[in-house]
């Protein structure tokens, strides 16, 4: 089945990596047995803990639909993703983030975009669920993106984009088999230093394979993602801000600039400033975090690029790399 004719079967991949998530796992597996169209599979792709590999193996041994894998490739996020894919059967695979869970009717979505048969990507919509049950009044919509989530800015809708957002977002298979995977080197390894853009790199090298492929989002794709505590305050936004420019810094050595930075030049130019303006009218209006938010989206500029400054130096000096493998296997049929 080439999954243009009919709905294409989809294997769900969630990388987790400590068991100090162990219930945000459960609640994500849970949500994806919950789809309205149902996941061909999914897959616990492991990060090198093997204590939080064998649990979920017991708690997943009478579950046919739930696989548990070790990740194969080196540490980090983007190796188990492409753990996910070698090993994964479905015509689409999607991911979700260990800390998420989807709605009801987040892989129907999906489905339905890959009903036109040059489409593919599909991405969707991801919501902040606060730990301390509601936003920081300083913490600007346009920055959701610092705690994984969508932000202020994105179109709406169903429409064409130049990257998925990673922690929900689904591609076909032959993507990878155009492409290779997901680059290791670049994104996020556990908790260490907060980097990202893993999946901004892969969708712009596979427009260059693939240059006639449509990526989408669909803001009906919706998933819930957790933002621990940690998260909430201005020192991690300063932090993953500046990982963040390091990372751009890295993909526009890899792709050009003029392809790793055009959908940030909308987004600097129009997108902030607008921000900026709304932070300081709340502010003469006196509603409470408008200066606050005025100021962070200020600060956020200059400390991702910052972070882009240095990381283009070590670029060119070859003192930050990143690497692409193909990806083997996929038993699908």
């Amino acid at each position: 089945m080439s999954g243009t004719d009919a709905s294409p079967t989809i294997s769900v991949v969630i990388c987790v990596y400590t068991e100090d998530r162990w219930e945000d796992i459960l609640a994500a597996v849970a949500s994806v047995r919950a789809q309205s169209h149902p996941a061909r599979e999914t897959l616990l792709v492991v990060d090198h803990n093997e204590a939080l590999r064998e649990r979920l193996l017991k708690e997943y041994k009478e579950r046919q639909d739930v696989r548990v894998l070790a990740n194969a490739g080196p540490r980090g996020l983007s190796a188990g993703r492409n753990t996910g894919i070698a090993a994964s059967r479905g015509e689409v695979i999607a991911f979700l983030d260990d800390d998420a869970v989807a709605e009801r009717d987040w892989l129907r979505h999906f489905a339905e975009g890959y009903a036109d048969p040059a489409v593919i990507a599909v991405g969707g919509r991801t919501v902040p669920i606060w730990a301390s049950g509601r936003r920081p009044v300083w913490f600007p919509e346009e920055f959701d993106w610092v705690v994984g989530c969508t932000y202020r800015g994105l179109p709406p809708g169903r429409v064409r984009v130049r990257n998925v957002l990673g922690g929900n977002a689904s591609f076909r298979r032959e993507a990878f088999e155009a492409a290779g995977g997901f680059a290791t080197g670049i994104g996020r390894d556990g908790d260490k230093r907060p980097l990202g853009c893993e999946e901004t790199e892969l969708c712009i090298r596979l427009s260059r394979a693939r240059p006639d492929a449509v990526l989408l989002i669909d803001d009906r794709a919706v998933i819930h993602h957790r933002v621990p505590e940690a998260r909430e305050h201005f020192a991690y936004f300063r932090t993953r801000t500046y990982a963040e420019g390091l990372s751009k810094a890295l993909v526009a050595r890899s792709v050009g600039a003029d392809k790793g930075l055009e959908s940030e030049r909308r987004y600097a130019t129009r997108v902030l400033p607008a921000g900026v303006a709304r932070g300081l009218r709340d502010a003469v209006l006196a509603r409470p975090g408008g200066a606050g938010r005025a100021g962070a989206i200020v600060a956020g500029v200059l400390t991702a690029a910052g972070g882009y400054v240095v990381g283009s130096v070590r670029a060119r000096r070859g003192g930050d790399s990143f690497s692409v493998a193909p990806v083997e296997g996929g038993a699908h049929g």
